[in-house]
């Protein structure tokens, strides 16, 4: 198939790329290798309510997402904070009172952000999304030829510039012919990939149990396994929700999801009460091991943010043909929702 563009990857990044070159007249095609859309948006349906297992949170002052969601109709709402906050110590023990709202003054979506991938996947022509086609190598043409881009499944993509809306280090793992620099896999591979070593939990109960107790549903541990706790309730009805981080080491989750969940729902009754003990179901995703997000790279957890831009190593590639989108390569908000919209504008200027 022969495409002016072919973006791999169908994240935020990756779609809005496709939206703005559609809006532009471009001709383009998108891949991506998972069997859904999102990338690292995964949200859970539960009786109608959306759940999200990866980023919820967005803010005041980033001015794209804000934009985008006043344009595709959707709607946020304030994260819950308020009431007391409970602190669990590094004996176990629960204390109630102790800490700050961290996460006051951000916004969630309406639906779970799962709503924001849906309509943009509703702006775009079928025929040019290909889901479950993953990309295995890319071959540079001579001079002014096409780069091809080669699927698991025998199919070729020709494009005359190539968008690689995925995570830097997952990205670097692809074959390129030529093979690119050492110079370029290393700027690639020393981007962490963010959130890539999380994972994360979603924990619902049919009523809101710690607001009645006049508790926020926000709680920090050193004891575990989740380090840090929060509201993830709708905004309005149930089910109701907590969701958390699992601050246990990714080499000691890895096949246990069962044990974990039952650990979980043990420490959950010891900082909320017994009726937290028996929740009515316990999501858990493990983005450290999630093959299209993580490599081993990643497996330990980020504990604050890193520096994100991108490398100049990682500029002017084949001619200036080839190009690193993620949210990674954002200068001002990488890392962030706002940083996948920060790069798709940066790359849509280069192309339209």
């Amino acid at each position: 198939m022969k495409t002016d563009v072919l973006i791999i990857g169908g994240g935020l990044a990756g779609l809005s790329l496709a939206c703005k070159l559609q809006a532009a007249g471009r001709d383009w095609q998108l891949v991506e290798a998972r069997d859904r859309w999102g990338g690292r948006i995964l949200t859970e349906t539960i009786d109608g309510q959306g759940y999200d297992l990866g980023p919820s949170w967005f803010w005041p002052g980033q001015p794209r997402i804000e934009s985008l969601l006043k344009q595709l109709e959707l709607s946020r709402f304030d994260q819950a904070y308020q009431g007391d906050l409970m602190y669990q110590d590094e004996n176990g023990d629960a204390h109630r009172g102790q800490g700050m709202a961290s996460m006051q003054g951000s916004w969630r979506l309406q639906g779970g952000l799962g709503k924001l991938i849906n309509k943009l996947v509703e702006q775009l022509p079928a025929e040019r999304l290909h889901l479950a086609t993953p990309v295995s190598k890319l071959s540079e043409g001579i001079t002014d030829a096409d780069i091809e881009a080669y699927t698991l499944d025998g199919s070729v993509f020709n494009a005359h510039q190539v968008v690689l809306a995925l995570p830097p280090r997952i990205a670097s793992n692809l074959i390129f012919a030529p093979a690119l620099s050492e110079q370029v896999i290393k700027a690639a591979q020393n981007i962490p990939t963010w959130m890539a070593g999380h994972a994360k939990a979603v924990i619902t109960y049919a009523t809101p149990f710690w607001k009645e107790q006049g508790l926020s549903g926000d709680a920090m541990s050193r004891r575990g396994p989740l380090a840090e706790i929060h509201d993830a309730s709708p905004v309005e009805g149930g089910p109701y929700a907590l969701f958390g981080f699992v601050g246990t080491p990714a080499n000691h989750r890895k096949g246990n999801a069962e044990a974990l969940k039952k650990a979980i729902a043990t420490q959950l009754g010891i900082l909320f009460g017994d009726v937290a003990a028996h929740p009515e179901t316990i999501m858990l995703y493990d983005w450290a091991f999630d093959p299209h997000t993580a490599m081993e790279l990643d497996q330990v957890p980020l504990h604050r943010h890193p520096v994100y831009g991108r490398p100049n190593a990682l500029q002017n590639l084949w001619q200036g043909r080839l190009h690193f989108g993620s949210t990674e390569m954002g200068a001002q908000y990488g890392g962030f929702l706002e940083g996948a919209l920060e790069v798709a504008d940066e790359i849509a200027a280069t192309l339209v």
